[in-house]
């Protein structure tokens, strides 16, 4: 089956249970690229994010043998309540290690969608160490947040969506924290149409895919430090490394306070209130714009 196959099973799946989040012409944000700019609101998808379209194409992937011993994910946030969410449609056990950290309303709806809350260590390393240790006691499959090509395979179902409803479309601006979304849009615009630009946008103080790139090899960061704490990621994954490595045209940083500012143009001018991690592509703009003068 070719890749391109793997992405519309992936829609055709998905279309069950997604909400349908059209494409939100800007013109605040087209001033500030010099270019038409459009907005994918996926914060306003079911579990409040694209966290659900890998999970839920990973779970319902699984053969029947694997979904009888049930699936385990380490999450702070949006990737526990697309598993979460995804085993309860499945009808299977989903088991979701969270760091002690966690706040309580993020535990909360994780258990509104009937998901088993475990929570361990600090961090979320910890978190991670603790759901595979249990994987390999309990049996369960592992839902990885973005290392899996079932789970890139979910989200790439988005760049299709944009395709379909605006063809014109020439570059996609993609937020990137372990590089499962990026991977997944990238491969998928870049087969549907070859000549688009697909360039990934990181925060300054978590860069693991820029540094990858430079390095030609997946590195560990010292630390993440950001704002954007959805996508402070020390290390990109094996496999989305070469994703990125061989379809993304370029990665952009951005800071903290150009995040902060995209924010508050979005809550002013469109009334969305959306999380960092996702306002990355929107911080982004105005260094593009300056790339394109040149």
């Amino acid at each position: 089956m070719s890749k391109i196959q793997d992405f519309i099973t992936a829609k055709e799946k998905l279309s069950k249970v997604l909400l349908k989040t059209s494409l939100i012409q800007s013109p605040i944000f087209s001033k500030e690229a010099g270019n038409e700019v459009y907005i994918k609101p996926e914060n306003l998808q079911k579990t409040g994010s694209f966290k659900i379209r890998g999970a839920y194409n990973k779970i319902t992937n699984l053969s029947d043998e694997e979904k009888k011993k049930g699936v385990i994910a380490s999450s702070a946030g949006n990737h526990a309540q697309g598993v979460a969410y995804g085993a309860k449609e499945s009808g299977i056990k989903a088991v979701i290690v969270m760091p002690k950290s966690t706040p309580l309303i993020k535990v909360e709806s994780t258990k509104q969608y009937g998901a088993e809350v475990v929570l361990h260590g600090d961090v979320y390393d910890d978190a991670f160490k603790k759901a595979k240790e249990l994987e390999e006691k309990e049996g369960y499959i592992f839902v990885h947040p973005f290392d899996d090509e079932d789970v890139i395979y979910g989200q790439g179902t988005i760049a299709l969506e944009i395709l379909e409803e605006l063809p014109e479309t020439d570059i996609i601006l993609v937020p990137i924290g372990g590089g499962g979304l990026i991977s997944g849009i990238a491969c998928a615009a870049k087969i549907l149409k070859p000549e688009i630009k697909i360039i990934g946008v990181e925060p300054d103080g978590a860069a693991s895919a820029y540094e990858a790139i430079k390095e030609d090899k997946v590195v560990e960061l010292k630390e993440a430090n950001t704002i954007a704490d959805g996508t402070a990621v020390k290390k990109i994954g094996n496999t989305t490394f070469e994703y990125i490595k061989k379809y993304v045209d370029e990665i952009i940083t951005v800071s903290d306070y150009e995040l902060m500012e995209a924010f508050l143009l979005l809550v002013e001018k469109h009334k969305i209130i959306a999380e960092n991690s996702g306002i990355l592509s929107l911080a982004a703009l105005k260094k593009l714009k300056e790339k394109i003068k040149k």
